[in-house]
């Protein structure tokens, strides 16, 4: 049933509307923003920050919605209050995934943000590979699709490399300088649908490896902390308060899991209501084509990165799938579902056994799927130090940062103690040979 506040994108907006985009994903969205440039699409990602964000979102929504969605209708709203744009030749998009959080509710309830403020005449797109919602002037062809599947292997590509470079470079922005230079070259490349060959791309992804690996850095010893939960606090800077770059001020190495393990656990979850449910029989043969050639691309990346390089690959999907088997089913897949729990014990095995889960309010899977399972994830793992971060619009900075560096105090304590033991096991070799 299609809400009755839904104001089509029409074909005569696509030529003068401006499109405002919500800001989850910098470097991602920046790249996908360059392909609809080039299709005829005017839009434009919102980069703003602040407490006033909060601020406004709670004006336009009420107080108990979860915070994600707090902010991403306080950024618009803010905005379109500006007085930057013309309310009437402005449009509003949200990506969406369809599943059965909160997150699927993001669409009606900017609307009526919008009608509360008296700008129900503003057109919001539902951005759904699911087709929630049909607008006449956002159509997306194969070849945008593929493009964008691009952009997201790309931006998982400059974040993983960017993470490895900062805490060690010796000339401070070296790694963000790069990323952003490479953001600029691969948007151009990526909007001309008619130029992308997965050779072009494979040698774009060889150069960006091995021009990151050309950054002077001092590898001395770094507490390594992975950074998971609720997607859009996981990766957002407005949604986290800049985690990442708090993190690295604090002398740390950041590992954030890629979106394309996101992608593939929305492909994988279709497979899964199949094996268990039989729903999808006709389609199930198309997820699992996708779900192999997905796979498969961010599998050769993986190993461009390991040829080329001293950076660290990435684990395989397949691998990661059965990873948290002992805790947790594959069926449970509301929001970030089995997968969050996953890449908890994922991070542990691949080295970083110190683990941020942020923790926005109002997230019912996420207090499941990742505050839920730090106990038992303990108990396997003891050695795993796991601390779970609030996020919402009440919750004070410093209370946030406080939990952060006692989180990393404790680490440099065990990292001090692992060297020390390293070292004196190494001299014990080096006499008794």
């Amino acid at each position: 049933m299609q809400d009755k506040s839904f104001v089509p994108f029409t074909e005569e907006m696509k030529k003068d509307y401006t499109i405002l985009v919500p800001n989850m994903l910098p470097t991602h969205f920046k790249l996908m923003i360059s392909i609809f440039k080039t299709h005829g699409f005017n839009m434009e990602l919102l980069e703003t920050s602040g407490p006033e964000i909060a601020e406004t979102g709670l004006k336009y929504t009420h107080n108990d919605t979860c915070y994600p969605a707090i902010l991403v209708i306080g950024q618009f709203m803010q905005a379109l209050l500006s007085g930057k744009y013309d309310t009437h030749k402005t449009a509003l998009i949200m990506f969406q995934t369809g599943g059965g959080c909160r997150a699927s509710n993001y669409i009606s309830l900017i609307r009526k943000a919008l009608k509360k403020a008296g700008m129900e005449y503003i057109p919001v797109i539902s951005f759904s590979l699911a087709g929630i919602e049909n607008h006449p002037g956002f159509k997306l062809s194969v070849g945008m699709l593929r493009s964008m599947m691009y952009a997201v292997y790309y931006g998982d590509l400059l974040m993983s490399l960017t993470n490895q470079v900062k805490p060690y470079e010796i000339n401070k922005g070296d790694a963000e300088r790069l990323s952003e230079k490479w953001t600029a070259r691969l948007g151009k490349e990526l909007g001309n649908s008619t130029k992308v060959r997965y050779k072009d791309i494979k040698k774009n992804y060889v150069e960006i490896i091995k021009e990151f690996d050309l950054i002077k850095m001092r590898k001395t010893p770094k507490v390594r902390v992975g950074v998971v939960g609720e997607i859009f606090v996981k990766y957002s800077p407005l949604g986290n308060n800049g985690l990442e770059n708090f993190l690295v001020q604090e002398g740390a190495e950041v590992v954030v899991p890629g979106l394309i393990d996101f992608c593939l656990f929305s492909i994988y979850n279709q497979i899964i209501d199949y094996k268990l449910y039989g729903k999808g029989k006709k389609v199930y043969p198309l997820y699992k084509i996708a779900y192999n050639y997905v796979s498969k691309k961010k599998n050769e990346i993986s190993e461009l990165i390991q040829k080329h390089s001293d950076f660290k690959g990435w684990t395989p999907f397949e691998e990661i799938v059965h990873i948290a088997d002992d805790v947790i089913n594959v069926a449970v897949k509301m929001g970030e579902g089995w997968l969050l729990t996953a890449e908890m014990f994922e991070l542990s095995e691949t080295g970083c056994k110190n683990i941020v889960c942020t923790q926005p309010f109002g997230c019912l899977p996420n207090h499941i799927c990742g505050k839920g399972m730090m106990k038992p994830i303990k108990e396997i793992r003891p050695d795993v130090n796991i601390v779970a971060v609030d996020y919402d619009a009440g919750a004070s900075r410093v209370n946030q940062e406080n939990r952060l560096k006692l989180m990393l105090a404790n680490a440099r304590r065990s990292l001090e103690e692992t060297t020390v033991t390293e070292n004196t096991k190494e001299h014990s070799n080096i006499l008794y040979k």
